[in-house]
């Protein structure tokens, strides 16, 4: 197996955070209500028709918990709405107002042009082919086995 410097999981990690944090100081500047790097994944995460706070959690890959403060917080700034689960009267879904759709959109936009920075400090080509291997598919995730290289418990 190759040698390889910082593992890959831990790269994409770190340009996730120079996105969310570059997204949330360009929102605050604008003069829209600061939030979090987990409200904005959240934001993101979220069905044009409403999600559950457990599908929420899931696709965050955090606790219900924190998706559930995130959720409220989001609500209470108006930016977020509970409706009924037209599928199920135990369930509730969470979906944006007005206010959130429109912050979305802006977003999107604020992304896109951060996505353009990018491609200002290490190249088009180089953003155009990360985003071409990030958007291949890949299959599910794989179980591999490995050889003990020297790991306790192995």
């Amino acid at each position: 197996m190759k040698s390889v410097g910082t593992p890959l999981p831990q790269l994409l990690l770190d340009a996730r955070r120079w996105f969310d944090e570059a997204l949330v100081a360009t929102l605050e500047q604008a003069g829209m209500a600061p939030i979090s790097p987990t409200q904005a994944q959240l934001f993101a995460a979220l069905d044009e028709k409403g999600t559950t706070v457990s599908e929420l959690a899931r696709r965050m890959g955090v606790t219900r918990q924190t998706a559930h403060q995130a959720v409220h917080s989001l609500i209470g700034m108006g930016l977020l709405e509970q409706v009924p689960d037209p599928s199920s009267a135990r369930r509730r879904l969470i979906r944006r107002t007005g206010e959130g759709a429109a912050a979305h959109l802006e977003a999107i936009s604020v992304l896109a042009a951060l996505e353009d920075e990018l491609a200002l400090r290490i190249g088009r080509g180089s953003v155009d082919s990360l985003r071409a291997a990030l958007e291949a598919p890949r299959g599910d995730p794989p179980t591999l086995r490995i050889k003990s290289a020297g790991v306790p418990g192995s």
